[in-house]
């Protein structure tokens, strides 16, 4: 099979269609947590149900350090961050062989009096790709601007410092989202809890609030044809104008580990699905805009889903994750307008998930990749295979932007190896 790199930008149009982006983002590529829209789905997109023995293709594989940080695409650049000893490295590899572009170093050394160990100390956030810009946050909390062509710093700004932000126990993981010409991100600082920087300069435009920090990432969404920016923070879950930083509204969710992580998921029906490990449990929260104010309802709340980390995926009615903290686990299916569970499997390790087209891409932590077709009756895990090692905790990056429609690709990475694998389409008229 011939390999070829096309204009993502045009491929994504091409595909997508009627695709739209709250985020005002260009769509092209994977430029950020959770994809070109940081809900982790990918549609009009068919994947084959089958793959060849001994797995999918393993197009290149090589050493990284440690870290969980997710994988960003574009413009032919594929970077990431990890840790070598007291220092921090983003790299820019070359999406189609892994080849080094550049690295940008950085001495990053790790006070292990106010920082557990547990986990490691190797970056969380994943890289926001903006233009000619990438940008970057460490273990630490510092915001670096680089160059995507030469990796040259551009600007930085020490969050946690510069703010008065809360070092939260097990590292800085919030990703940045872009906002028309600002850089918005986490630093639980007293009245600058949530700040927004100039893209180009990263000069101030707005700080707000007094939420404690957590590791969750915020995203954009639609309310009643008002975008909002949604905070998980250490014990809320808000909404935010992402121009000012005004707030709109708020909702307690806090747990006994403070460790609200996972990225909330929103749909087209109002109703935002939370999540966290500990007592925090799920509840989804219905808005809706009433004369200028979003008014906030609570649907449901329990306690028997728990999502500590990755990511939860919602289709149609119902909600597809892995439960579970430091107890027992299961894979679960809930009704996201009643809180009731649909299905339960207990005989799969942790996983974080893609939706890709009809399918679901479930990279689990013991670096097993299956593919599965998730329904509310049942789930059928058509093909796995076992790629990575032990722990595999970040979420795969979908890669549409190669090849000749035949085949496309996902990056992955565990705490020692980054790979690329390529995914088989399916047939065509199936």
């Amino acid at each position: 099979m011939i390999v070829q790199r096309f204009n993502r930008r045009f491929i994504f149009h091409v595909i997508a269609g009627t695709f739209t982006l709250v985020s005002n983002y260009a769509i092209a590529d994977w430029p950020q947590f959770g994809g070109p829209n940081r809900d982790f789905t990918v549609d009009n997109i068919a994947l084959a149900l089958t793959w060849s023995e001994g797995g999918p293709r393993v197009l290149w594989r090589r050493k990284l350090g440690d870290g969980y940080s997710g994988i960003s695409i574009a413009d032919n650049h594929l970077i990431t961050m990890f840790r070598d000893n007291d220092d921090e490295i983003v790299i820019s590899l070359n999406p189609d062989d892994g080849a080094t572009q550049w690295q940008h170093r950085y001495a990053a050394p790790v006070d292990t009096t106010k920082f557990a160990a547990r986990y490691g100390y190797g970056p969380r956030s994943t890289p926001l790709i903006v233009d000619n810009r990438v940008y970057t946050v460490g273990y630490n909390g510092t915001l670096r601007c680089l160059d995507i062509e030469t990796g040259r710093l551009q600007w930085k700004c020490e969050l946690l410092n510069e703010f008065n932000g809360n070092r939260t126990r097990w590292g800085y993981a919030c990703s940045p989202i872009r906002w028309k010409d600002s850089i918005i991100v986490f630093t639980g600082g007293d009245g600058a809890s949530v700040v927004a920087l100039d893209r180009r300069t990263g000069r101030v435009k707005w700080k707000r609030h007094d939420f404690k920090n957590s590791y969750g990432s915020p995203i954009l969404i639609n309310v009643g044809g008002q975008t909002q920016l949604i905070c998980f923070m250490m014990k809320h879950v808000a909404g935010l104008n992402p121009d000012n930083g005004e707030l709109y509204w708020s909702h307690p969710h806090e747990n006994q580990w403070d460790n609200n992580i996972v990225t909330p998921v929103y749909g087209d029906d109002g109703v935002l699905f939370v999540t966290s490990e500990g007592s925090g449990g799920a509840r989804a929260l219905q808005l809706k805009r009433v004369g200028g104010t979003t008014r906030v309802s609570e649907i449901w709340h329990t306690r028997k889903l728990k999502v500590s980390h990755r990511n939860a995926i919602r289709i149609g009615d119902h909600i597809y994750a892995s439960n579970g903290d430091f107890g027992p686990k299961s894979f679960d299916c809930i009704n996201v307008k009643t809180g009731e569970l649909a299905w339960r499997r207990r005989d799969l390790p942790k996983c974080g998930l893609l939706k890709v087209g009809k399918q679901l891409l479930m990279l689990a932590e013991d670096g097993r990749l299956m593919l599965a077709t998730a329904t509310p009756e049942v789930m059928t895990i058509h093909v796995e295979a076992q790629i990575l090692n032990d722990p595999a905790w970040t979420i795969p990056t979908f890669d549409a932007g190669v090849s000749t429609m035949a085949d496309y690709r996902i990056h992955v990475r565990d705490l020692k190896e980054i790979a690329a694998i390529e995914l088989p389409a399916a047939a065509a008229g199936r």
